[in-house]
């Protein structure tokens, strides 16, 4: 595959214009602006590069089978492509509007073609949530432009939608950015949305803030039972999750689900 130290497409039917650079052996996905929406390490083509998306992946905290997962924004395919690869077990439906992050994803990020366990679908996110009710184990909500979290992807409306596109005891991780001005409202929907059952999880590095919220019933939340799920998960995938949960627990002593002792 040829490789271009930068490739600027021009934006159609509206969407930001989609970019592909590289530096030190990582191939990044820019949408209109130079912030990074998705990064992959040309060596580890399968790997999670930025730490949110492995942290995104701390939903198997609380769900320790999933068999169907739904993410809503694309990117350059990192979760789904992680999904695919490590988790065989898995099926996943992603859901991205704009056709240029889809053929990139394709082109110069690796997304295998759909098969029996993925499907990449272009269309509108919120449309493809409200009319899958009770359909998924986890839902990944990821979709940003160039400046900030899509709208019709943050409205009390969607969060509500969102609980019901869910099995019973699903889980919903939303990736904020905490230097958002509008994440206390975006926080405050999701919180209200799922009665409360939230815990937040900070990247260290950058401003993103996962939110997961839980669909009863509830799994167990205390830290020994959440610890042994953490370390049998970590033995497989490498993700570091024994360190998010140690840093869940320090960010959700107090409201919301909680993490008992």
């Amino acid at each position: 595959m040829r490789l271009f130290s930068r490739q600027r497409a021009r934006g159609q039917g509206g969407f930001d214009p989609v970019e592909v650079s590289e530096k030190g052996g990582v191939r990044f996905l820019h949408l209109g602006s130079s912030a990074v929406q998705s990064a992959m390490r040309i060596r580890d083509p399968y790997g999670l590069e930025l730490e949110y998306t492995r942290a995104v992946m701390a939903f198997l905290l609380f769900h320790a089978t999933p068999r169907d997962i739904a993410l809503i924004g694309l990117g350059g395919g990192s979760l789904a492509k992680f999904v695919h690869h490590r988790l065989p077990e898995c099926r996943l439906t992603a859901v991205e509007i704009n056709p240029e992050v889809i053929a990139a994803a394709r082109g110069y990020f690796l997304l295998p073609p759909d098969d029996a366990r993925l499907e990449v679908l272009e269309g509108d996110g919120a449309a493809f949530v409200r009319s899958h009710p009770e359909s998924r184990d986890i839902l990944i909500v990821d979709a940003y432009d160039a400046r900030r979290i899509v709208e019709d992807l943050a409205s009390p409306e969607f969060y509500r939608a969102c609980l019901a596109h869910l099995r019973p005891g699903g889980v919903a991780a939303f990736n904020l950015w905490g230097s958002d001005a509008h994440f206390e409202t975006y926080y405050g929907r999701i919180s209200a949305a799922f009665g409360g059952q939230v815990l937040i999880l900070p990247a260290e590095k950058k401003s993103n803030v996962i939110v997961f919220g839980l669909k009863p019933p509830l799994p167990a939340l205390d830290f020994e039972t959440l610890g042994g799920r953490a370390g049998a998960w970590e033995a497989r995938l490498g993700l570091g999750l024994p360190a998010f949960l140690d840093r869940m627990r320090a960010f959700n002593r107090q409201g919301g689900a909680g993490l008992a002792p």
